[in-house]
C-alpha cells in the first residue's frame, strides 16, 4: 500500500492526475447511460439465473441503485467539464462545490455497493451473483469501485473539511423519507408486499424499519468518513 501511496504521489505530477481523473469521469458517465439503457430496454449479456430483483423498465428509477448511479454519472460529466477547461487553460482550479458533489455522489455509490455485499446478497436467492447480472454489474459492482478509487486516488484534494462530510447523509435521508412514505402508502393490514418493499426492510413489520432509519444513516456517516479520510491520507 505504502508504495502505491508513493508511486501516485511522487511519480504523477497533477496535471497527469486531471488527465485520468478526466478520463475514469467520462467513463463513468457513459456507463451509467449504458447501464440505464440496458436496465429499460432488459438487455441482456449475462446468461444464466434470473434474479427476481432484477428489474426492467421505467420503475428502475424508483431504486436507491439507480438514483445513486445516476447521480454519480451526472457529477461525473459536469467535473470532468471543469477538468477539461482547466487543461486547456480556460479554467485555474475547481471550486469547493464541485468537490462537495463528488463526494456526496461517490458516497452515495458506496453505499449502494456496501448495502448489496453487506446486505441484499443474503437476502437474495442465490446469492451475491445475481446481483451482479448484467446492467447490476455496473450499478453494484463497476461504477462504485471506479467511482471511489478516482475520488481518492486522483482527485485529492485538502479543501474539503470534517464539517463537509454531513452533505453526504443527504441523499440517504431523503430516500428514506420517500421510502418510509411508500411503505405507509402500500400498506395493507400491517404488511407491505415485496413490490413496493424492494429492500425487504419492512417485511418484520413496520418497527424494523423505523431501526433501519437511523442505522443507514449511521452506516452513510462512517463511510463518508472513511472516504473523506482515504482522500485526505492519499493527499
Amino acid at each position: 500500500m505504502k508504495i502505491v501511496v508513493y508511486v501516485m504521489n511522487k511519480k504523477i505530477d497533477n496535471n497527469t492526475k486531471m488527465k485520468i481523473s478526466f478520463c475514469i469521469n467520462i467513463l463513468i458517465s457513459i456507463m451509467m447511460i449504458n447501464a440505464i439503457i440496458m436496465s429499460i430496454m432488459g438487455f441482456k449479456f449475462m446468461y444464466g439465473y434470473e434474479p427476481s430483483s432484477e428489474i426492467t423498465g421505467v420503475s428502475i428509477f424508483s431504486y436507491y441503485t439507480v438514483q445513486s448511479n445516476i447521480f454519480m454519472g451526472i457529477i461525473s460529466f459536469i467535473f470532468a467539464n471543469r477538468e477539461y477547461m482547466i487543461l486547456r487553460g480556460r479554467k485555474r482550479d475547481i471550486p469547493l462545490v464541485y468537490y462537495i458533489l463528488k463526494m456526496v455522489a461517490t458516497i452515495s455509490v458506496s453505499l449502494t455497493f456496501f448495502v448489496v455485499f453487506a446486505y441484499l446478497g443474503f437476502i437474495t436467492k442465490g446469492g451475491h451473483l445475481p446481483l451482479l447480472r448484467n446492467s447490476n454489474l455496473f450499478f453494484h459492482l463497476i461504477i462504485p469501485i471506479v467511482s471511489i478509487l478516482n475520488y481518492v486516488i486522483f482527485e485529492k484534494t485538502n479543501i474539503i473539511k470534517f464539517k463537509h462530510i454531513f452533505y453526504g447523509l443527504l441523499p440517504t435521508f431523503l430516500y428514506e423519507i420517500y421510502y418510509t412514505i411508500n411503505l405507509l402508502v402500500n400498506m395493507k393490514n400491517g404488511s407491505v408486499s415485496l413490490r413496493n418493499d424492494w429492500y425487504s426492510f419492512a417485511q418484520n413489520g413496520l418497527l424494523r424499519t423505523i431501526l433501519v432509519v437511523p442505522m443507514m444513516l449511521w452506516i452513510t456517516f462512517c463511510l463518508s468518513l472513511i472516504i473523506w479520510k482515504l482522500n485526505k491520507k492519499m493527499n
